[in-house]
């Protein structure tokens, strides 16, 4: 219904956005080309950037596509949940199932865009810090709330405990990936199971 509702230049470049996302998510910023591009989306390069300005501003408007990919999923599964341990074991549950179909083609959107950007594109580095920052907010948050009710020791340290998850979970990715092992990610998502558990 929101893509009905866009005119004829958002509906391009979603377009543009959706057909593209795969491609970066997969080979990259720096190795995906125009001509990329314009085979996946069937459109020519003055169409491309008569609605993008450069390949970074498609590639910035991709990151923030296939993060809400994500972001929307792991939301979901949350608000399914009664308990705040039940809310936050949704991460390592999640990405113990990292085949679903649900995560953008490519993988983990943060780890590919991090290793590629960190000392090449301060733009995309900045967007992949507020995309770990947020993270890690949402994380405190839940963490905080499950003292308030009691359902967590007090001497719980929130941030030091999200920023555990979230490189325990980062860090299985990429183990998995390298290896090819996912036993990795199951082994390394229980792990954090653990941790959540003795909150």
């Amino acid at each position: 219904m929101k893509y009905l509702l866009m005119g004829k230049a958002e509906r391009t470049k979603q377009f543009i956005i959706e057909k593209t996302a795969p491609i970066f998510n997969t080979k990259g910023i720096a190795a995906t080309s125009l001509q990329d591009m314009t085979e996946a989306t069937g459109l020519t390069k003055g169409s491309i950037y008569g609605n993008f300005k450069n390949k970074d501003e498609v590639a910035l408007e991709v990151f923030r596509y296939n993060l809400k990919k994500v972001t929307s999923m792991v939301s979901e599964e949350i608000s399914r949940q009664t308990t705040f341990r039940d809310k936050i074991l949704c991460y390592p549950r999640i990405y113990a199932n990292f085949g679903d179909p649900r995560f953008p083609v490519g993988g983990c959107v943060i780890l590919n865009t991090a290793i590629e950007v960190d000392d090449t594109l301060p733009f995309m580095c900045e967007e992949v810090g507020k995309a770990i920052n947020s993270w890690k907010n949402v994380l405190i948050f839940l963490i905080n709330e499950g003292i308030q009710t009691g359902e967590f020791r007090a001497d719980n340290n929130a941030e030091d405990l999200a920023l555990q998850i979230i490189a325990t979970i980062e860090g299985a990715v990429m183990l998995t990936k390298v290896s090819g092992k996912l036993d990795y990610m199951q082994n390394l998502m229980k792990t954090v199971e653990n941790l959540i558990n003795s909150l």
